[in-house]
């Protein structure tokens, strides 16, 4: 299978403050997110100045994208300009006929994945017949270079935690939070599957024998269930029991979001901070170069039908082929 270009489909953020609000009401249109909650997020958006860094870290990667393939690279949003729609009919009127699509997300799930889908669908429905054929490709939440990259990051993190503590540093990986009934749509809770899957095999890369595996950002109403232990909690806990130093690994995310540089730095740094524990925090891939080769590398799986590079450990059933056209990935949500 041959392609004429590659669509970076991804979240999508704010570049400026009048874009905010109406950034997170695209968000969260129909999930009855209370004001108040918008209210709060929107806050941190404006400490740094209504911008959120994902389109500039996404740029970035199209860049380092561009140095490793010869195709064309177009850039689409979900939620946020440049939307999808509008690249997809970029596509088309350059006459490509057929490309793959990087979400940037390594996981199964719905919002992960289906949404994924479902935003390449309503595109070239949006486009019409002259819609360019789009291939998404697999999740990679256990491609040898994504957990080299998080085992590589948590070496690099615990250097910067003083000497004494750190042999005794608890690593500590989070994900964005979903609501339980979210996992249910999309076939046996996949995601929080992979997202353990993916933590151990990063922990054992990096040298750990244990870690832990939680979660953060939550949204929503208070009375539906999300994914828990939330991970202000799991170091209210970690300090109750001693915990002298953390170790926290953003593996949910491929780049430092707002819930990355917010979340976590800042406001989990502070809980830390105030109970006494030394705090690293891991980096996320970004526009690395080796993200880019990653990408490269899933292109060239389906280009020549080669089987997907896994490292050891993770059950292949969820990983299965990739998505085209947004028609549902078999079983569900795991293109």
């Amino acid at each position: 299978m041959e392609f004429d270009a590659l669509l970076l489909l991804s979240f999508g953020g704010p570049e400026g403050p009048e874009q905010v609000r109406p950034f997170l009401d695209n968000v969260t249109r129909g999930r009855a997110v209370p004001a108040a909650r918008l209210d709060a997020v929107a806050e941190h958006y404006q400490h740094f100045g209504g911008v959120s860094p994902i389109n500039a870290i996404n740029r970035a990667l199209i860049a380092a994208l561009r140095d490793e393939t010869p195709l064309p690279v177009y850039f689409g949003n979900r939620n946020w300009r440049p939307y999808i729609e509008d690249a997809v009919a970029a596509m088309a009127a350059d006459g490509v006929r057929r490309a793959a699509v990087f979400a940037t997300s390594a996981w199964g799930g719905y919002s992960s994945c289906r949404q994924y889908v479902d935003d390449i669908a309503r595109a070239r429905a949006s486009v019409g017949p002259d819609a360019p054929d789009l291939i998404k490709l697999r999740h990679f939440f256990d491609h040898p270079a994504f957990v080299g990259w998080f085992a590589d990051a948590i070496t690099a993190a615990a250097a910067t935690l003083p000497a004494a503590v750190r042999p005794s540093a608890r690593l500590v990986f989070t994900a964005h939070s979903i609501p339980l009934a979210a996992e249910s749509w999309c076939g046996d809770r996949l995601y929080a599957r992979q997202v353990a899957a993916a933590a151990a095999l990063v922990a054992a890369a990096a040298g750990h024998t244990d870690h832990d595996v939680v979660w953060q950002s939550r949204s929503g109403s208070p009375r539906v269930p999300w994914l828990e232990p939330d991970v202000g909690d799991h170091l209210a806990a970690l300090a109750d029991a001693g915990t002298t130093a953390v170790i926290v690994c953003p593996i949910g995310f491929v780049a430092d979001h707002i819930e990355v540089v917010w979340d976590l730095d800042h406001e989990l740094r502070e809980q830390a901070d105030r109970a006494g524990i030394a705090f690293a925090r891991a980096g996320t891939p970004g526009a690395d170069r080796r993200f880019a080769r990653l990408v490269v590398g899933l292109i060239d799986e389906v280009r020549h039908g080669r089987p997907p590079l896994r490292a050891g450990g993770a059950d292949p059933v969820e990983l299965q082929g990739a998505s085209v056209n947004g028609a549902p990935c078999a079983p569900a949500c795991r293109g």
